[in-house]
């Protein structure tokens, strides 16, 4: 596989043989967070109002056979990639877990190599810093928040679905609105620059929502009255999306671009609440092994290849083969020594594509690692034709049993086998790769200041990877009792609770020391924009319209450290006392090049101990 530090001459050499910009189909690529395939009303929900995307299904080829992983960052990795989750280093959603390995070519990189415009809106979620950030892999505008939702922990503080800041071209910008909203608009803004400047473009727009919290503009809210609260929100969100879904189409419309702009919807993993209502008769949601984790809608209308009817194709593939697929169709090259685990779809795109070469007893993988390391068979799928053997240990006909009721391994224990074997063969290519540990970098000049969170902490148990989890000291004392959620309650405001259990800190971050010297590093309890005392509590902030209580409406509680510690590979190097007016303790160290376990803690006067939320690391002259 090609190595980052060599990729880019490659790729310049790949402009010299870009075509013209008038045969290269402009991308708008459209996938959304925790909506299953059930969730549509075009796929058979009786309840969610989707009439723009269920438009759009009727103006589209369609695959009712594609797959992706069963949670977010995976999916992400694979679709950019063409290559395995698990090979990407991407097998997680936090843990450290879900940073795309630097060695990794995304088709931000292969088509701006091509002489796209490359933007990326909204939900990125596979690293917050260098070189894993959507800048540091081929996307030339980037409208972003952090980590993988709004209000999670890399995110910018106090954040919540409305009236938020996000990071644009790695500024912080505010903005004004309900974050899909904000995230389409910028996307809009995009394609209008790249339309009058006649210029191919690549516009990414990777929405956090329907993800939890469930929140929406109240208008949306009101559309499902009769609906309990959560599924409410959840689908107030969808219908949000599809409103979206229409004027960007609408906007493709008024530029005379739409002919020869390809536009595909699809989503990230099975349903998150939906299967409640409706999950077109499959097993699972998110997270499951099961067809309803991990199968997903799938749409690409491209007037100007005849891509205007309800082609439906019925034939198995996965977000590993959107890679290959859309360099062929831009007519991107692909760069020597770089393989894809994926393979061009076209043919099952196209109305009249012929697919009888295509190979129908082709093997795919899926599997829900969601740990620190992964296991083999541990919530896996594999796939061939209509067959699915789970977990080594049981086998599905989904044509004859959609809903995996009936267990087939012992009357086809041929069939078994093999597929056994090929899961033997994938897993044994992928093992050793599994060591490779995707390392922050520091003292790189694309990034001298670097912010680290608990988010990306690499323990068995999961860090705090929310704000909410922030607030209530996670890691360091039980939360306080959960707020009431339902529809037009508040947050409880009773005062935060003092931690009162015993803890140790036994997360680390990994980091690469790009050029040895002088660093300082300085602990926080609450992040720079917060501004506030390591041992003071927070009071809780306001709530936004849903079912869900924000995640800054809760109230953070106090911890009275009274120490701050640099622990490095391991060893404690210096210590300094915490007081009440700090908002940071910085320790000035020297860093010698390569890699390292950065653990820095707080502890308390009776030897309670707690990791550093947050972490500035700066190099200095």
């Amino acid at each position: 596989m090609l190595r980052f530090a060599s990729l880019f001459a490659l790729l310049a050499l790949a402009v010299g043989s870009a075509s013209t910009a008038a045969t290269r189909p402009n991308i708008v690529f459209v996938i959304t967070d925790d909506q299953g395939y059930g969730d549509l009303g075009y796929t058979g929900n009786p309840v969610v109002k989707t009439p723009h995307i269920d438009r759009l299904a009727a103006q589209s080829s369609q695959l009712k056979d594609y797959h992706v992983a069963p949670t977010c960052s995976p999916t992400r990795a694979a679709l950019l990639t063409g290559h395995w989750t698990n090979r990407t280093g991407v097998w997680h959603t936090i843990n450290g877990r879900s940073m795309l390995r630097e060695n990794e070519v995304t088709l931000g990189q292969l088509l701006k190599a091509h002489g796209y415009a490359t933007g990326m809106f909204g939900k990125w979620h596979l690293g917050d810093n260098y070189p894993y950030r959507p800048e540091d892999r081929g996307f030339t505008e980037v409208y972003r928040h952090g980590g993988g939702g709004v209000g999670q922990t890399p995110d910018l503080w106090d954040n919540a679905y409305f009236d938020g800041s996000y990071f644009h071209n790695g500024r912080i910008v505010p903005a004004k609105g309900f974050c899909t909203d904000v995230f389409f608009a910028e996307a809009q803004r995009f394609i209008r620059e790249q339309a009058a400047a006649k210029k191919p473009f690549l516009a990414y727009i990777a929405l956090n929502a329907p993800h939890g919290p469930l929140h929406a503009p109240q208008k949306y809210l009101d559309l499902y009255a009769s609906q309990p609260p959560a599924l409410a929100a959840f689908f107030g969100m969808i219908t949000n999306i599809d409103d979206n879904v229409g004027t960007t189409r609408a906007l493709l419309r008024e530029l005379g671009i739409a002919d020869n702009t390809l536009f595909i919807f699809t989503t990230d993993n099975g349903t998150a609440s939906g299967a409640k209502v409706f999950n077109a008769g499959m097993r699972g949601q998110k997270g499951s092994e099961y067809e309803g984790g991990h199968r997903v809608p799938f749409l690409a209308h491209w007037p100007a290849a005849g891509w205007t009817k309800p082609h439906v194709n019925d034939l198995l593939c996965h977000a590993v083969d959107i890679v290959p697929t859309l360099l062929e169709i831009t007519g991107a090259p692909t760069p020597a020594g770089l393989k894809f685990d994926g393979r061009s779809i076209r043919p099952l795109l196209e109305p009249a594509g012929k697919t009888a070469a295509w190979p129908h007893d082709r093997m795919l993988v899926t599997d829900s690692q969601r740990v620190r390391d992964p296991i083999k068979w541990k919530q896996t799928a594999v796939m061939s034709g209509p067959w699915r053997l789970v977990n080594g240990t049981e086998l599905y006909d989904i044509k004859a049993d959609p809903g995996q009721e009936r267990n087939l391994i012992a009357e086809q224990p041929a069939r078994a086998a093999k597929m056994n074997a090929f899961y033997d063969a994938w897993w044994a290519e992928l093992e050793p790769t599994f060591t490779q540990t995707t390392e922050i970098h520091l003292g790189h000049p694309a990034h001298p200041v670097v912010t680290l969170t608990g988010h990306d902490w690499i323990q068995e148990a999961h860090p705090p990877w929310n704000q909410r989890q922030i607030r209530a000291g996670d890691g360091f004392a039980p939360a306080p009792a959960r707020a009431a959620t339902g529809k037009g309650e508040k947050a409880k405001s009773a005062e935060p609770a003092v931690a009162t259990a015993k803890s140790a800190h036994v997360g680390h971050w990994a980091v690469k020391v790009v050029t040895a010297g002088r660093y300082e590093i300085s602990l926080r309890r609450w992040p720079v924009e917060a501004n506030h005392p390591i041992t003071a509590a927070l009071p809780p902030g306001d709530n936004v319209p849903g079912a869900d209580v924000a995640f800054r409406a809760r109230p953070g509680i106090a911890i009275p450290a009274t120490t701050a510690t640099l622990r490095l590979d391991g060893r404690d190097v210096a210590s300094l006392p915490v007081r009440s007016s700090d908002t940071a303790v910085a320790f000035t160290t020297t860093l010698a090049a390569g890699s390292h376990q950065l653990a820095p803690v707080f502890q308390t006067a009776d030897g309670h101990e707690v990791g550093a939320y947050y972490a500035v690391v700066t190099k200095l002259p």
